[in-house]
C-alpha cells in the first residue's frame, strides 16, 4: 500500500489541518501518517488558541517516521514558526524525501498575515526549494512573487517567476475573486496547464487548501505524475464539495468520504 505524510497542525473541529489530510489520503487510496506542528482550539465559527510543538518534538515525530514506514510522499502545511519550518526542510533533505506538496499557508482569505517575515525567509530559502508542488492561493503567491496579481495573465507571471525563483513547480489557485475556481500549474520544464472548474454555490469550504494538497500528495505517492495528479486531486475536492455536507454554525467541513460505499459506511 502506497504511505503519504502530512506534516500540519490539528483542527479539533475535525475540517481542516492534520484531520482533513488523513481523511483525504485515505479517501484517495493511501496509508496517512501524521506529525504534528502544533494543537488548535477550533470549530467552524474560528479559532481559540493554538499551542505549538517544540522543534525537537517535531524532530522526533519525524525521526520515527522516516525510519519506520517510508512515505512516498509528503504534504505540509500551516507551520507558523521558522524553527519549525527550518526542522522540516532538514528532515525532509535528511531522508532524502521525495513528492513533496508544500501548501504554503501564509496568508488567510480576509488577507491576514499569518506567519511573521522571518518565517517567510526559512520557508523560501529551505523548504520551497526542496519541493515537488507549491499550491498557493493569489495572496500568497502575491508575497513569493513580490508583486499584485490582479488578471489571468498576471496569475501566469506569478507561477512562472516563483517557479523560476525556487526550483519548483506551482499550482496557483484562482478564487478570491479572481477566475473563479480556475487554477494555473507551473512545472520546472516551463511546461504548463490551466485546469477549468466551475465554482460550487457551498458556504462550507473549511479546510479545501488543506484537502487539495492532500490530494495532490496521494496521488503522487500512488505513481502518477504532477498534471495527472492535480487534474485527480481537483476532481475529488469537487466531489466533497458538491456533497454538500452542512455541519456545524459556521463555515463548516466538505464530506470527505463522499465516494466512500461499502458494508462499514453504512
Amino acid at each position: 500500500m502506497n504511505t503519504a505524510l502530512t506534516i500540519a497542525g490539528s483542527d479539533s473541529g475535525g475540517g481542516a489541518g492534520i484531520q482533513a489530510d488523513i481523511k483525504t489520503m485515505t479517501a484517495n487510496g493511501v496509508y496517512a501518517m501524521s506529525a504534528v506542528t502544533a494543537l488548535t482550539a477550533q470549530n467552524t465559527t474560528g479559532v481559540t488558541e493554538i499551542v505549538e510543538v517544540t522543534p525537537h518534538f517535531l524532530a522526533e515525530q519525524l525521526d520515527c517516521i522516516f525510519t519506520d514506514i517510508y512515505p512516498d510522499a509528503v504534504k505540509t502545511g500551516m507551520v507558523s514558526s521558522a524553527e519549525l519550518i527550518d526542522t522540516i526542510a532538514d528532515k525532509l533533505t535528511e531522508y532524502h524525501a521525495s513528492n513533496i506538496v508544500v501548501d504554503t499557508v501564509m496568508v488567510a482569505t480576509s488577507g491576514a498575515r499569518l506567519i511573521d517575515e522571518e518565517a517567510v525567509d526559512i520557508l523560501k530559502e529551505k523548504l520551497l526549494p526542496i519541493a515537488t508542488v507549491i499550491t498557493p492561493n493569489i495572496p500568497e503567491a502575491e508575497v513569493l512573487a513580490n508583486r499584485k496579481i490582479e488578471t489571468v495573465e498576471d496569475m501566469e507571471r506569478a507561477a512562472e517567476s516563483i517557479c523560476r525563483d525556487y526550483g519548483c513547480a506551482v499550482l496557483l489557485k484562482g478564487g478570491h475573486q479572481l477566475n473563479d475556481a480556475n487554477d494555473f500549474l507551473y512545472c520546472k520544464d516551463k511546461k504548463s496547464r490551466w485546469f477549468y472548474g466551475k465554482r460550487i454555490e457551498n458556504p462550507n469550504t473549511h479546510g479545501t487548501g488543506c484537502t487539495l494538497s492532500s490530494a495532490i500528495a496521494s496521488n503522487l505517492a500512488k505513481g502518477y505524475n504532477l498534471e495527472t495528479s492535480v487534474e485527480y486531486a481537483k476532481n475529488y475536492i469537487s466531489g466533497a464539495l458538491s456533497a454538500m455536507l452542512d455541519l456545524g454554525k459556521g463555515s463548516g467541513p466538505m464530506n470527505h468520504a463522499f465516494a466512500i460505499e461499502g458494508d462499514f459506511s453504512r
